[in-house]
């Protein structure tokens, strides 16, 4: 199948080059204010930031092909759009997820072992989300698009709450959904943004177009590039390098705060590219080249920002020790996963309906009156 890209007569916001420098393009321009508030630390924060989320998606893939896991979903190669967009949302803001956002949820505070967890189906969705050491980070969607109509629906909650646009930038809230360019064929996409304009949530739709939704190139699916569908519902949509750490941070940072303000929904689609497969289920090797692959490691994000932190001075020590860190994260992370039980199989009915209902009691008892013949057959 054929990898071309759909072009776009403006070209994507891009802060730095694929060597590392500085390198704005015009459409950045509007961008660039958002910038100046990050310090050396912010900027070594997101290094550290991509290199540990990498270190765990590698972990976690060599976890389910031990058999630890039943499926992973990587998210190699997308760590630059994750963070960049991630670090922008303030703390009273909240994140509706896919399932490839493990950087995300690193830097919202969430326990890493909960996707795990989720993957390895001992638990119904990993983490609380009332759990404010969790930042507002939902639980995992695995229905493709679904979690775009969770997030129009509870910001539309936002706005009749009147949590937004009061002029506080330190209360309005704002949520922002991911999803992927193989959901914006999803009729739930599409209606999320209809809704999302009609009410004019505080929200931004944080597509990341990685070029494949499973084995279908991203210009089977669209002959126009997808941020400009956005425009037909009345969304103000603009286009990013989504390897682009920087650049995704300053778009992000900016339709965040114009949602908050007041200024309705907000689209951006981040241009970035799915390393590896699908899912740990998938051989990519079926459909797509291995050149084109090839040319989308040369923008890894992370080299990218290596580059250009070690153009302004970061220091050697600092790099062998984000390393270190990320090994000793990901050590935790798989001594912790060999150490899970199972949970009893009725778990499988906790918390499926917030109250008592008759048909979670009736499988219930069907399941241990099942048991109790299995054993004492057995016997």
């Amino acid at each position: 199948m054929a990898e071309t890209e759909t072009t776009s007569l403006t070209p994507p916001v891009q802060v730095l080059a694929a060597d590392g420098t500085f390198s704005p393009t015009a459409s950045a321009e509007p961008y660039l204010p958002y910038l100046e508030a990050l310090s050396d630390s912010d900027h070594e924060q997101f290094y550290r930031d991509m290199v540990t989320a990498r270190a765990f998606d590698t972990e976690a893939a060599n976890l389910q092909r031990q058999g630890q896991l039943a499926l992973w979903p990587p998210c190699h190669g997308q760590e630059g759009a994750q963070v960049g967009s991630g670090r922008a949302a303030r703390s009273q803001d909240h994140i509706f997820p896919s399932y490839r956002e493990h950087a995300v949820g690193l830097i919202r505070g969430v326990d890493l072992l909960g996707i795990i967890e989720v993957m390895r189906g001992t638990t119904h969705s990993g983490w609380d989300v009332a759990d404010p050491r969790n930042g507002n980070f939902r639980p995992y969607t695995l229905v493709i698009g679904a979690q775009a109509l969770h997030a129009t629906g509870y910001a539309m909650g936002v706005k009749f709450d009147g949590a937004t646009a009061t002029g506080n930038p330190e209360t309005d809230e704002a949520v922002m959904v991911y999803f992927g360019d193989g959901a914006t064929s999803q009729g739930d996409v599409n209606e999320a943004m209809i809704f999302a304009a009609s009410y004019q949530t505080p929200q931004v739709f944080f597509l990341q177009n990685n070029h494949w939704a499973i084995s279908v190139p991203v210009t089977t699916q669209s002959r126009t590039p997808l941020f400009e569908r956005a425009r037909g519902f009345g969304l103000p949509a603009v286009q990013v390098d989504g390897n682009d750490v920087l650049a995704s941070y300053a778009v992000s940072a900016k339709h965040l705060t114009d949602a908050r303000s007041g200024g309705g929904p907000q689209l951006i689609e981040a241009l970035t590219y799915r390393i590896g497969a699908h899912t740990t289920s998938d051989d990519p090797t079926k459909y797509r080249t291995q050149d084109v692959t090839d040319s989308w490691i040369a923008k890894d994000p992370i080299v990218r920002f290596e580059a250009y932190l070690r153009n302004k001075g970061a220091s050697e020590e600092f790099f062998t020790g984000v390393i270190a860190d990320a090994k000793d994260f990901t050590a935790d992370i798989r001594a912790r996963t060999h150490a899970i039980e199972d949970p009893d199989l009725s778990f499988m009915f906790d918390s499926v309906y917030s109250e008592d209902h008759p048909v979670m009691t009736e499988q219930r008892e069907w399941l241990s009156a099942y048991e109790r013949n299995m054993a004492g057959g057995a016997a």
